[in-house]
């Protein structure tokens, strides 16, 4: 009996990886967004959900990145941004910050080395935020990690946004903006605008295209901190209720069939 069941379960397994190959091919002969973005919130509250620490529910979450990612790479979605850390996380408890910092430091260059998922379909890693705000040990790993990808030839790109926010990517992108021109000898105010503030956000500088679809979990309606600049007219933006470590292929299929919906309506219209 013990073999049969074995073979059940195997046998259902294949079954469901077909079906998932098979619904990924059906999704890709539609349009497909080239960056979508995801803020990954709900990590605390799903642990907490299952009677566990909150490290645990962002290892939770680290582990449906890495799900979603390869997802996301199959379908040939050029350009995945996530909101990692914001700046205003370093407010946490000691003891949760410590766990989150170190969990970056491990899992970063676990992603990146030759052979796991970024290197297997050929993605380059972006860290954008205020890095100066991480430990020097952090910061030692995430080196080690954009280096070990940038060999990769793809044009696919993941944005780890941490420690990050909007205000400040805005910010640094005028103060940039602001000193190219006088470093030409030749302040105009005219220089300041829309186009060349956002060639020099981080997004931007990092080859990232246009946002196409904004992701948010756990049922909080707002975006926060997150690429408020880049979700513009043109961004499809979605509040989902599940947890980010339960959010699945089956919650992201609806999302793209509606990005495909609205694509062939304009595209019609």
């Amino acid at each position: 009996m013990t073999w049969i069941l074995s073979w059940t379960v195997s046998l259902l397994a294949f079954i469901k990886a077909q079906l998932v190959i098979l619904l990924l091919r059906v999704l890709s002969a539609g349009p497909i967004p080239r960056h979508v973005a995801f803020e990954m919130d709900g990590n605390r509250r799903f642990a907490r959900l299952t009677g566990r620490r909150a490290v645990e529910g962002h290892s939770d979450g680290f582990h449906t990145l890495k799900q979603i990612l390869e997802i996301c790479m199959r379908l040939d979605i050029r350009c995945v941004t996530v909101y990692a850390f914001a700046i205003e996380n370093f407010n946490r408890p000691p003891d949760e910050v410590g766990a989150l910092m170190k969990l970056a430091e491990e899992r970063l260059v676990e992603i990146a080395q030759n052979g796991a998922l970024l290197s297997q379909y050929g993605v380059r890693l972006n860290v954008l935020g205020h890095r100066e705000l991480l430990p020097m040990h952090v910061q030692v790993a995430i080196n080690k990690a954009e280096g070990m990808t940038r060999q990769n030839n793809k044009v696919s790109i993941l944005n780890v946004c941490a420690p990050y926010a909007s205000r400040h990517e805005m910010t640094l992108a005028v103060q940039s903006v602001v000193q190219q021109a006088l470093d030409k000898g030749n302040f105009d105010s005219s220089l300041i605008t829309e186009r060349t503030i956002e060639e020099n956000l981080m997004t931007s500088l990092g080859g990232s295209p246009p946002l196409d679809i904004f992701i948010r979990t756990s049922g909080v309606k707002r975006v926060s901190g997150f690429l408020q600049w880049q979700c513009c007219e043109n961004t499809q933006i979605h509040m989902v209720d599940t947890y980010w470590p339960d959010f699945g292929l089956w919650d992201f299929v609806p999302i793209l069939l509606e990005y495909q919906r609205k694509v062939w309506a304009r595209s019609s219209s």
